[in-house]
């Protein structure tokens, strides 16, 4: 299979211009060939082994797998992650809400929580970009955080990984209780708590390709349609104690629901409450801080 067969296979399913973007991803980075390569004709030059490989790929994107997950890996800001459906694919919104943070740290060496960490992207993001940030990420998959370890490692970067369920929480005690049987105590003294939870509303799954509904993980995904807030009413009720004075809550969010969840915030005593918009114009991000 050369790379015009490739492409002109996908297009049936991504149309032409997407379909040689996922071509090229596909050759540069399973089989190290660049567009320069592919014009000099080299995709004709793969061994067998590979182009076994390259069928077995075709097939797989054909029937709508994500690139990210065929391949295993996805960029986020300048580097690889480790992606497998145990994981959400990191996003462009998830990059800007990374540069949002960096930026507004000022140079200090802040004390973070990330709640629902996936992949580890923005936990192991914020870890190298932030100078001293001392990064402590949950998740409630065992799956997750293992990819989240592996990724950790790839970039050389310290962050405590903990498998605790936002949800369920003893605020009481900020004890947990561990899978091995195990306990550990939760810190409760951090500068900034910051979450992508599950922010689609079931209502929403008409309107999403079904790509992600087919293979993204739907615990990272949805959220009730009666109570769309519930994980960020969560990790704010959560972030009244284990907050610092003055410390700030960031979010990435529907922007269905950006009103309600700014005046929810405020209700809960949080203020100097700012949303921001992405790339795309959407509302995807708010912030708010602890009285």
């Amino acid at each position: 299979m050369t790379y015009n067969e490739l492409w002109h296979l996908l297009a049936q399913r991504y149309g032409e211009g997407e379909a040689k973007a996922i071509a090229r991803m596909t050759y540069e980075v399973r089989f190290g060939l660049t567009l320069s390569d592919l014009c000099l004709g080299k995709d004709t030059q793969l061994s067998a082994d590979d182009q076994t490989e390259l069928e077995e790929i075709a097939q797989r994107l054909s029937q709508g797998e994500p690139i990210q997950y065929v391949l295993g890996q996805v960029e986020f800001c300048g580097r690889t992650f480790v992606v497998n459906e145990t994981v959400l694919i990191p996003r462009p919104e998830t990059e800007e809400l990374c540069r949002w943070i960096v930026e507004s740290t000022g140079g200090q060496s802040p004390e973070i929580l990330d709640i629902g960490t996936g992949s580890g992207c923005i936990a192991i993001t914020l870890a190298a970009e932030i100078p001293g940030a001392e990064v402590t990420a949950w998740d409630i998959s065992a799956e997750a955080l293992e990819v989240a370890r592996e990724n950790a490692k790839r970039t050389d970067v310290h962050v405590s990984f903990e498998q605790v369920d936002v949800l369920n929480i003893p605020h009481s005690s900020f004890l947990i209780s561990l899978t091995n049987g195990q306990s550990v105590a939760l810190r409760t003294h951090f500068s900034l708590i910051v979450s992508n939870p599950p922010y689609i509303c079931n209502k929403e799954r008409e309107a999403m390709e079904a790509n992600v509904l087919e293979h993204e993980p739907h615990t990272a995904l949805f959220v009730p349609d009666d109570d769309p807030l519930l994980f960020y009413r969560a990790v704010a009720h959560y972030g009244q104690t284990a907050l610092k004075d003055s410390g700030w809550l960031y979010f990435e969010i529907n922007p269905l629901y950006a009103g309600p969840l700014a005046e929810m915030l405020s209700m809960m005593s949080y203020h100097d409450i700012e949303t921001k918009e992405d790339q795309y114009g959407k509302q995807r991000m708010i912030r708010a801080r602890k009285r």
